[in-house]
């Protein structure tokens, strides 16, 4: 018998990452001719880009308002239409594990997986990843409906009701390996030797951290021994070009969008970015000090809480977005760039790590799916070894 894993999620890379993440812990432990998965997606988000490694099926569906208006309806409207079409190939792919991985669609996904279980059309698991410390709207609304929530901070417990297993967040392979900085530098296009400054501002850029970094760049002598990767995200890449066409003397590199940042994180002495949980968990993994700058629009302010944990620990710096700007992060990136400190920082990073996430999520996998499965892995052979 198949083992067949569904993933919802989308929207921005931090819900993607993770399950792939998942998939590539999966596979590491089965056999890959008894594992299908299939990843259950928006149509417009970046899902449809950064998923290549196995089938996916778009799902219909909105953002939830938190307020009664006429775009309620609208929103209702769509979700509903997402459940139906959800319905439909869920029941057709019979999973036996759904792992929801953040992003408004994982709503009708979940929603259909436990409808058909209920209704005794589908015999599967069903789990929700929070890696944030403070849950969404869409992971609250889900929890009752679902066996377990898999979550990287103690803090997230108190919204689960029991429900919680700390399993931390999982990691992409290629984030876990060794890599030595300078090759990584060079690799990149970089000069091999200078402490280097790496800017991204997420999957779909931020366009507050592109101009602060912009200003800095363009305006500050940064120094020979210094130089920056200034990822900007594909839908800021032609303003930020624009913007940096005169950075003087100081070394630069602009792109759009790394696909594997596993180069940038080995090549950097200092990470600017958001306070997405994925990037956390990254930035933990590979011992990263950080200057954080939570995205501040968010109706939970989650990446504020995400953020605490690192600069309460010493492994970052936390600037709000309102007190952003090239000379503030000068001043910061001056203050941050000396060696004992950046050893105690990457001190403070590393410590923040969580081990072996992906084994933890996939012997939770075991546990949830039906023992008919497990039994039928270990017949063919296909189980871990």
């Amino acid at each position: 018998m198949a083992f067949r894993v569904a993933f919802a999620g989308g929207g921005t890379g931090g819900h993607i990452y993770p399950a792939l993440a998942i998939d590539d812990a999966i596979r590491a432990e089965y056999d890959p001719d008894h594992y299908e998965p299939r990843f259950f997606g928006n149509r417009d988000g970046l899902e449809a880009q950064l998923v290549t490694t196995m089938p996916i099926t778009f799902v219909p569906s909105a953002a939830l308002q938190r307020k009664l208006s006429l775009r309620t309806l609208a929103t209702v409207w769509r979700n509903a239409l997402g459940v139906i079409v959800a319905l439909a190939a869920l029941r057709e792919f019979q999973p036996v594990m759904v792992i929801a991985t953040g992003g408004y669609v994982c709503f009708p996904v979940v929603v259909a997986a436990r409808i058909l279980r209920t209704l005794g059309l589908l015999r599967c698991g069903i789990a929700l990843l929070e890696i944030n410390v403070q849950p969404g709207l869409t992971n609250r609304l889900l929890a009752p409906i679902v066996d377990e929530v898999w979550t990287s901070y103690d803090a997230s417990a108190p919204f689960f009701r029991g429900k919680a297993h700390r399993t931390g967040a999982p990691i992409r392979a290629s984030l876990m390996r060794s890599i030595n900085p300078s090759r990584a530098r060079l690799e990149l296009g970089l000069a091999p030797e200078r402490t280097t400054i790496v800017a991204m501002g997420g999957s779909l850029g931020a366009r507050s951290v592109n101009e602060a970094v912009a200003a800095l760049v363009t305006r500050r002598t940064l120094g020979d021994d210094r130089q920056v990767l200034h990822v900007s995200g594909e839908r800021d890449y032609a303003y930020m070009e624009a913007e940096e066409r005169d950075v003087g003397a100081n070394h630069v590199l602009l792109v759009s969008y790394l696909a594997d940042p596993a180069n940038a994180y080995a090549a950097a002495d200092v990470v600017i970015a958001r306070a997405g949980a994925s990037t956390l968990a990254e930035l933990a993994a590979t011992g990263t000090p950080a200057i954080l700058v939570p995205y501040p629009h968010h109706s939970d302010n989650h990446q504020v809480s995400n953020a605490a944990i690192f600069a309460d620990r010493g492994a970052a710096v936390v600037l709000t977005d309102a007190e952003l700007d090239g000379d503030r992060l000068w001043w910061t990136l001056d203050a941050m760039l000396q060696p004992e400190r950046l050893a105690e920082m990457r001190a403070a990073a590393a410590s923040l790590a969580t081990s072996g996430a992906g084994p933890k999520i996939v012997s939770r996998i075991e546990f949830l799916m039906p023992a008919r499965v497990v039994e039928s892995a270990e017949a063919n052979g296909s189980g871990r070894e």
